[in-house]
């Protein structure tokens, strides 16, 4: 039966066809306008009218619509469950024991973002940093609160000569200061100097407690 569909109807679909099931969608339909259309004919409407639901939105030859028919159905067991590995790519897949190409193995060395010296120390992809390493090998390990700064100012020099134990609180006062000099006497001198000028800061604040 040909029915024709006023702009009312086509405008009540439009308002109610969001998220809404066909079937469902034709009953509400039927019932506020007194019809009584079928599933595929509420389908058919919609199509006609360029109106989807979100859901299911195409008309099989068969008259069954394309999103149920191509839905996972619930109980389904998909076809490559229990067999491991089976569904990839097999060209492009990782194996076991394979080594990327950009692996690098322990005892390698880079230069990080900051210009200091890394060596690798383990796997996977364990690094430190070599000037506190050759300052370890010589001193023991490295005080809690401390760092190990470059006297002459060269990340790059990791000569155990070259390499000074300070403070962290000696490392702020030598930065505010520019105390790090390209000369690894001068920066020595440069630690005694910090410890002065902290010291005169800490007599201030006593004072000023006062």
């Amino acid at each position: 039966m040909n029915r024709k569909y006023t702009a009312e109807h086509i405008a009540w679909l439009a308002a109610n066809i969001s998220g809404c099931p066909f079937q469902e969608l034709a009953e509400k339909f039927n019932k506020q306008f007194g019809f009584s259309i079928s599933r595929s004919a509420m389908v058919s409407l919609a199509d006609r009218h360029g109106l989807h639901n979100g859901r299911d939105t195409k008309i099989l030859p068969d008259g069954s619509l394309l999103g149920l028919k191509t839905r996972f159905q619930k109980g389904l067991v998909p076809w490559n469950k229990g067999k491991k590995g089976v569904g990839g790519w097999p060209p492009t897949q990782f194996k076991k024991g394979h080594m990327p190409a950009n692996y690098r193995p322990v005892g390698s060395e880079r230069v990080n973002v900051d210009g200091y010296v890394e060596i690798k120390i383990a796997d996977p992809n364990k690094w430190r940093l070599k000037h506190q390493i050759i300052w370890e090998q010589v001193h023991g390990p490295i005080p809690r609160g401390h760092a190990i700064i470059f006297g002459d100012g060269n990340k790059l020099n990791l000569s155990p000569d070259n390499l000074i134990l300070v403070s962290r609180k000696q490392l702020v006062r030598m930065n505010q200061k520019k105390l790090i000099q390209n000369d690894v006497e001068l920066t020595k001198t440069g630690v005694v100097i910090a410890d002065i000028l902290n010291k005169i800061g800490e007599r201030k604040k006593q004072k000023g407690d006062k």
